[in-house]
């Protein structure tokens, strides 16, 4: 909130200085009456079974031997549905079914909030963008990388509702 109130002086359709909105979280031009809210960007994450197996991931930008599962942002004009298919296409070139909603929390990215899913595997073999997505596989509980996601992140909450792991 404190970022997109320093980044939102003026008005995009005159130009004009805005002005705190006093009854809700809001700016307003005091020359058009254009009124401007904070922006959320929406993120869907999602886990992926197969039978007893579950696909972790391992993106570009992750720690050494940090495995998660997949996520993306939502384009324009995409349901959420669409995206968690889009996403998982792009990065590991499978295709999902029985996409179900599972939970949300903010992210650590300034305006996002990431959107939880759980998808059934339908077809197709791993094939890795390698941009994003350097490396991915099928893991089961006993079988798991050596680094998951924090306890607190959606991706941890999503791998344990899978695989079953307890605290």
């Amino acid at each position: 909130i404190l970022l997109w109130d320093k980044n939102t002086k003026y008005c995009g359709c005159c130009g004009s200085l805005y002005a705190r909105k006093q009854d809700e979280r809001a700016k307003i031009c005091s020359k058009c009456g254009s009124i401007q809210y904070p922006r959320i960007s929406p993120a869907v994450i999602v886990g992926i079974k197969r039978g007893e197996q579950m696909l972790l991931a391992h993106n570009a930008n992750f720690r050494e031997g940090l495995y998660s599962t997949i996520a993306g942002f939502v384009e324009q004009g995409e349901t959420l549905e669409m995206a968690v298919k889009r996403e998982i296409y792009e990065e590991v070139g499978i295709k999902v079914k029985n996409i179900r909603y599972f939970q949300s929390k903010p992210w650590s990215s300034l305006d996002s909030l990431m959107l939880g899913f759980i998808a059934e595997y339908e077809s197709g073999e791993i094939k890795v963008d390698g941009k994003e997505i350097i490396d991915a596989g099928w893991y089961d509980k006993n079988h798991l990388p050596k680094v998951l996601p924090d306890k607190i992140t959606t991706a941890r909450c999503i791998i344990d509702e899978i695989l079953g792991l307890e605290d």
